[in-house]
Order: C-alpha cells, then sequence, then structure tokens
C-alpha cells in the first residue's frame, strides 16, 4: 500500500522516540552541569571566599556591650588605628578551636582585636569568654545578626582586618590557625600599621 503525502503546506510531525529521547539526555545533562560545578568548587580555598566589602569602609553600626562586658562596638571604633574584627559565637565550635591563637595575639599587643557577637545569648558569651580568656578590646552584641549580615558573613568564625581609615582590607573565612596568622595576618597588618604611620607624617 502507498503511503500518503502530507498536504501541501503541513508540517511533519516529529516522530514520538525523538521527544522520549530528550526527556532522558536533558536530565543528564543537567546532573553533568551541577557536578561540574560543585567538583570545582571543591577546589576553591573557603577561606579565600571574596568580599565584596573589600576596599570599602565598614557598613554604619553601633552595638551594644554584651551585658556584663563593656565595652560595645561601633564602626567608630574601627577608624584610626589598623583593627581585626573576630565574628564568633559560644555555640560555634570552630571559634574554640581558634580562640588559644586569639589569646596569643592579646599577649603580643601587635593589634587591637574587636570582636562581633553573632546571636548568640548574652549570658551564654559572657560565660564562653570567661571560662577560655577575653581577647577582646570591645565586643558588639548582634543578636540578630543584622550587622554580621553587612559585612557580608557567610557564617562563624570570619575575621576581617581594618586599615586606619575604616576600610575593609581583608577577609578570612572559617577559624584561623598559625599559618594564616603568621603568613597572611599579621604582614598585613604590618604593612597596613606602616602605611598608616607614612600617611599621619
Amino acid at each position: 500500500m502507498t503511503a500518503r503525502a502530507a498536504p501541501h503546506g503541513a508540517k511533519p510531525v516529529a516522530a514520538p522516540g525523538g521527544r522520549r529521547r530528550w526527556l532522558f539526555i536533558a536530565p543528564a545533562a543537567v546532573f553533568g552541569l551541577l557536578a561540574v560545578v560543585f567538583a570545582v568548587g571543591l577546589t576553591l580555598d573557603p577561606s579565600k571566599l571574596p568580599s565584596a566589602l573589600i576596599g570599602d569602609e565598614v557598613p554604619v553600626f553601633d552595638l551594644p556591650e554584651i551585658p556584663g562586658r563593656p565595652p560595645g562596638l561601633s564602626s567608630d571604633d574601627l577608624t584610626g588605628a589598623v583593627s581585626i574584627v573576630n565574628v564568633f559565637a559560644s555555640w560555634c565550635t570552630a571559634c574554640k578551636q581558634e580562640h588559644p591563637y586569639w589569646m596569643q595575639l592579646k599577649a603580643s599587643g601587635v593589634v587591637p582585636l574587636h570582636g562581633l557577637n553573632y546571636k548568640d545569648e548574652g549570658q551564654d558569651a559572657l560565660d564562653w569568654l570567661n571560662s577560655l580568656g577575653d581577647p577582646y578590646d570591645r565586643v558588639g552584641a548582634d543578636r540578630d545578626g543584622r550587622v554580621a549580615i553587612d559585612f557580608g558573613v557567610y557564617g562563624v568564625p570570619e575575621t576581617f582586618i581594618i586599615g586606619a581609615d575604616g576600610r575593609v582590607a581583608y577577609k578570612h573565612v572559617g577559624p584561623i590557625d598559625p599559618r594564616a596568622l603568621d603568613e597572611v595576618i599579621l604582614p598585613l597588618v604590618r604593612k597596613l600599621q606602616e602605611e598608616a604611620a607614612v600617611a599621619s607624617q
């Protein structure tokens, strides 16, 4: 039996098998793309995640003290001298891991270290500092986390180096260790201090 030709102007009908084939190919392609993105992400150093604030002035804020532990912390406290701001919480395991290095930094007297207490209960934070030691010059109680959000914080702990001009110079994500402190943070602090000294002459 001879096949009938399609009417003039009619569009050929796609074979059903072609549609079914794409139903399998499309999800596989999406999965492959996600796998590549995930694999690339694993090669990145989370401590070197970029910050949109690098080179910008710190956000304007004024945080109260932890009850029983004055003084609090404001953006005005982050100008005039190079300083470090450490975002921490009493419930943060990694914060406890890095805490001894902050105590060592305090003992050295190299640079002011301020704390941004993130989404914590005041008494818990106070007990934590009394138990482990208090390395901070000032601590601001960021109970709702709004200031941390303005800083672009991903999670705790995070650490910011602030220049004497009140601008964010560096951001470290995650707990610090001796290598980060000795090879990155302290050299940058000294460099910024030298630059500030020259600028003030």
